[in-house]
């Protein structure tokens, strides 16, 4: 068979699997197998293990399952409820404050958990419920929440980043720094959107005339109050600033940094929560345990599932194909986007990028493209995956958590944030060096 013939039977066989029901992992896995079997040596099946273990032995990788261990004891704490509770306090006189508040919790929440459901269930459980209870539509919560949440793969500390620095073998800390611009801009405009939607909101009852809407309704803090709100929070924060600090003053490196924050983390919540009892870090390591077994599951077969089609020259038969269209070096790229959007329908970030990084990467490279940018402008696009049917991870979270609001109206509520997402991506392609300039002034 032909490159192009086995490409098809590659992919439309992978398509088929992935449609029937069976879990991603054992879908590519069972993909890569059956092709091994058919067209490549038979002693290439008793390699599968010795593959899998070495792809999975990057110190790079290392750091997943401690960050995510770093992740999960913040998440399982009060953590999010308390940032969110301190930034309303501080942000209540600001038009639109609650929505703002939400969305500035939801970027630091993320930052520091760096796990985009962590911070949905984090911050939607008391912040949903409170925008609600303020006169917001519950669409609108709920999508704010949910666009609130993807953050959490483009702020550091990411998984998503991690696995483009192994496919794309780049640097983890330039990846790291080149994802803060995007994710604070992603912020503003969010924020920016909640104000414009509270003062629609407030105009529309003023003009019915309903004085006694929620949503007019201003508390008022004292100074007092507001400084009470800090505590709790404070030694989080500085948490996430020690953990930057020691990754990017070449203090420490990813693996020791994620270790490092993974049991300061755990001291925090015995500390402020007093969560040390066995009963209170179990969920936690059971939890950490559980998804950190089914990412490098999923990782594993789908370095696999690259590795077969290396060999089989799908990968580098289909790069060579896009190279020969001679597409100027715009039109490029938007197709590679638009098939990373197509690719999010069904797909997790997680295999997205190991799937595609063989076949997309080599044409970017040869077009100029710097592959630090384009991690991040390709994280953007894969952050209006998990908002957008029929995968949206963060929007059957938010069903979880705010099943009242019903699957549509979320959906809905999220279609604006994708939009926003759209136009993220157009600035930084006009303007790259909001990712850039800071990788560049760090790392030169």
């Amino acid at each position: 068979m032909t490159p192009l013939e086995l490409g098809l039977a590659y992919g439309g066989t992978t398509l088929l699997a992935l449609f029937s029901g069976i879990p991603i992992a054992f879908a590519l896995g069972g993909v890569a197998t059956i092709f091994m079997m058919m067209f490549m040596p038979a002693a290439s099946v008793d390699t599968i293990a010795q593959n899998v273990y070495e792809e999975l032995a990057s110190i790079t990788l290392l750091t997943i399952p401690l960050f995510i261990l770093k992740g999960a004891a913040i998440g399982k704490s009060r953590a999010g409820k308390d940032l969110y509770d301190a930034l309303h306090v501080w942000l209540n006189r600001v038009p639109g404050g609650l929505g703002v508040a939400v969305v500035i919790a939801c970027g630091l929440f993320a930052a520091m958990a760096g796990s985009s459901p962590a911070t949905c269930s984090a911050i939607g459980s008391s912040g949903i419920p409170e925008m609600r209870k303020r006169g917001y539509s519950p669409g609108f919560a709920a999508g704010l929440v949910a666009a609130g949440g993807t953050l959490g793969i483009l702020l550091p500390p990411s998984v998503t980043l991690i696995l483009y620095a192994v496919a794309a073998q780049q640097s983890l800390g330039r990846l790291f720094l080149a994802g803060l611009g995007p994710g604070v801009l992603l912020v503003a405009m969010f924020a920016v959107y909640a104000m414009l939607h509270w003062t629609r909101e407030r105009d529309r009852a003023l003009a019915a005339g309903k004085q006694d809407h929620a949503i007019l309704i201003r508390d008022s803090y004292t100074m007092k109050q507001k400084f009470q709100a800090l505590p709790r929070v404070m030694p989080f924060l500085v948490l996430l600033g020690g953990v930057m600090i020691a990754l990017y003053g070449g203090i420490a490196t990813p693996s020791e940094t994620a270790g490092l924050g993974a049991v300061l983390a755990l001291v925090l919540i015995a500390v402020v929560y007093r969560a040390w009892k066995l009963s209170d870090l179990k969920p936690i390591f059971a939890g950490s345990l559980g998804e950190s077994g089914m990412l490098l599951m999923i990782i594993g077969m789908s370095l696999l599932y690259s590795y077969v089609m290396s060999y089989l020259h799908i990968s580098q038969g289909a790069a060579g194909w896009i190279v020969s269209l001679h597409l100027s070096k715009w039109l490029l790229l938007t197709a590679l986007l638009l098939l990373i959007v197509v690719l999010g329908f069904f797909l997790p970030p997680v295999s997205i990028i190991l799937m595609t990084a063989p076949i997309i990467l080599p044409p970017l490279r040869a077009a100029g493209f710097d592959l630090i940018w384009f991690g991040i402008i390709m994280s953007v696009v894969m952050e209006m995956g998990l908002i957008h049917p029929p995968v949206g991870l963060n929007i059957f979270v938010i069903n979880r958590i705010a099943p009242d609001v019903g699957l549509g109206r979320i959906i809905w509520g999220t279609l604006p944030f994708v939009l926003l997402m759209a136009i993220a991506v157009v600035i930084l392609s006009i303007i790259p060096g909001i990712a850039m300039w800071l990788p560049n002034l760090v790392y030169g």
